[in-house]
């Protein structure tokens, strides 16, 4: 099974040929740039970033035909703000607070009816952002979820959870994500509609970067657990690590990616073991458990799920 060649492809960056830069006008400032374009989409399209200075200035260019774009920084110690603006963004400053803080903030300010929720290593396929254009001419949902097209190394991951990850990122601005430190989602939404175009994401810059990650969001899950009062036991350390490579890797045939599945599926494991090792060394710590339950969905509100393998950080 590891034999298995991993097909490649190729998605369009979606990089507007029309996008200009201008010079950067300091960091404490609000500045919003729109330059002239043939053909803008009433949308905002709101991007919480930190340290993403090596990226964003092709995200935000790559953006042109979005009315409005802005970029929500938590306390950037690189040009990131600096370099958001200058490439046509309104930046805003929100530090140390999760990023679904950071994309409620952006999201309060917008200035048309629907928000794109995007982060700085996504891209929107031209086929997307045609589709969007139609959908939002004559909208027939509150809410449209939106798959990723992940690609690791080069390769988009057809197969195992990276392969069927969907996220509702396209919603009307009176809507807010639910606050917590790790795989934020939006509130529950009672009417939600499915795009056929993927958006390209590229998580992880090289194996260090996405062990990198791993780990901090592995922290991060461990501290939304136990402010939610979970405790750790010696089956969330075994069993579900192994249950975690086992649907990963057989049961969402990410065996069909090749050897990137079988290292995806792998790392997905040790995911699952450093967030409850971490939840193990919050309790040796003496870190207080607060029990703060998950707001509850409205009645008839549908929650969309989304799988836990962390294929979109």
């Amino acid at each position: 099974m590891g034999g298995v060649v991993a097909r490649c492809s190729k998605a369009p960056d979606g990089v507007g040929a029309d996008a200009k830069y201008k010079q950067d006008g300091g960091l404490g400032e609000l500045v919003t740039f729109n330059p002239q374009r043939s053909r803008q989409i009433p949308i905002t399209v709101v991007m919480p970033t930190l340290n993403e200075a090596a990226q964003i200035r092709d995200a935000v260019a790559a953006l042109a035909w979005a009315d409005e774009v802005i970029v929500v920084d938590g306390g950037s110690s690189d040009r990131t703000p600096a370099l958001a603006r200058a490439a046509g963004a309104t930046v805003m400053h929100i530090a140390d607070r999760t990023i679904a803080a950071q994309r409620n903030a952006g999201v309060a300010t917008a200035r048309n009816r629907w928000v794109l929720a995007l982060d700085a290593d996504e891209r929107v396929t031209d086929e997307l952002r045609l589709e969007f254009e139609s959908v939002l001419a004559a909208p027939q949902h509150a809410a449209y979820r939106i798959r990723m097209q992940n690609i690791y190394f080069g390769c988009e991951l057809r197969h195992g959870g990276w392969g069927r990850d969907w996220h509702v990122r396209l919603f009307t601005r009176e809507r807010r994500f639910v606050e917590r430190r790790v795989h934020e989602q939006l509130e529950p939404v009672s009417d939600v509609g499915s795009l056929s175009a993927p958006l390209k994401h590229t998580p992880h810059r090289d194996l260090t970067h996405h062990l990198e990650k791993m780990i901090c969001y592995a922290r991060w899950g461990a501290e939304d657990l136990r402010a939610r009062g979970r405790r750790a036991n010696v089956w969330d350390v075994t069993a579900v690590p192994m249950w975690r490579f086992v649907r990963e890797y057989v049961m969402y045939a990410g065996w069909r990616d090749g050897r990137r599945g079988l290292v995806v599926a792998a790392l997905s494991a040790c995911a699952a073991l450093l967030k409850y090792a971490h939840l193990f060394a919050l309790e040796w710590q003496g870190t207080p458990v607060q029990a703060t339950p998950l707001p509850q969905p409205r009645p008839g509100a549908l929650v969309v799920p989304r799988f836990e393998g962390e294929p979109t950080h």
